[in-house]
């Protein structure tokens, strides 16, 4: 298997697309651990991995604070002596982050940011510094809406494409220390949160005039997101870093 012997982090790892990226990395051979900001959800999703034989960890951690993302970043090099990938999965996203932009306050800015652009960094930057002796892959996860407005998804928004920045910066800089980074924009996935987003749109005074149609004519799955996520952390992907793979099923071409 691709990853056999690779010890990786997934924040946002045990619900939705993260989810996906879990399972993918853990049946390419990884161990995963699975980071959370609740104790439950870490450990619902690491129970049904483990069921299916995989070795999986999960890790409690808020990324907004760099001194849960140190503890969180010990507890895994304390378990398996090593951190091989990264994953930021973890974001603000669907209904949570959904407002019109003349109505959006400060409490839905700041936690926008903090999760989708600060957390990143910070978990970025913790886990680099651990890298730089043994190299390793950052894979960010951002979103179309890094390159299509969405209604009501300015802040959103605005963090996902501030990720395709990161994703160079980071990759330029760290390139030295044998460290690849590389960003993945999922397309319209469907997961939990998702599931009724054009209803939830209309009801939080959206119109829903700019939802595009899908050329293959469906929406994704979490399980079509991990793949991508296996061949960015493997071998099969050693000389591509600094990118932004798209996986929307046509959404952006036209």
């Amino acid at each position: 298997m691709k990853l056999t012997g690779r010890a990786a982090i997934v924040t946002g790892g045990g619900t939705g697309i993260g989810m996906g990226i879990s399972r993918s990395l853990a049946e390419a051979g990884a161990k995963v651990a699975i980071a959370q900001p609740t104790l439950a959800k870490a450990d619902a999703a690491a129970d049904i991995l483990r069921g299916d034989g995989f070795d999986v960890f999960p890790v409690v951690v808020d990324i907004r604070s760099r001194e849960q993302v140190l503890a969180m970043v010990t507890s895994v090099i304390e378990k398996w002596g090593q951190i091989d990938i990264l994953v930021n999965n973890a974001a603000v996203t669907g209904p949570k982050a959904a407002s019109p932009f003349l109505e959006i306050d400060d409490d839905l800015l700041d936690r926008t940011i903090d999760v989708n652009l600060k957390g990143t960094f910070i978990v970025s930057q913790e886990v680099a510094r651990r890298m730089t002796e043994t190299g390793g892959v950052i894979i960010h996860v951002s979103s179309v809406g890094a390159f299509a407005a969405q209604e009501g998804a300015s802040a959103y928004c605005a963090t996902k494409a501030a990720l395709t920045g990161l994703t160079k910066a980071m990759a330029l800089e760290l390139a030295p220390h044998g460290i690849r980074v590389n960003c993945i924009a999922p397309g319209d996935i469907r997961t939990d949160t998702s599931e009724n987003v054009e209803d939830e749109i209309k009801e939080r005074g959206l119109s829903g005039n700019y939802l595009r149609r899908i050329p293959l004519n469906r929406r994704g799955t979490p399980a079509e997101i991990g793949p991508t996520a296996v061949f960015l952390a493997s071998d099969d992907s050693s000389y591509i870093t600094g990118e932004t793979i798209v996986v929307d099923g046509g959404f952006l071409i036209y």
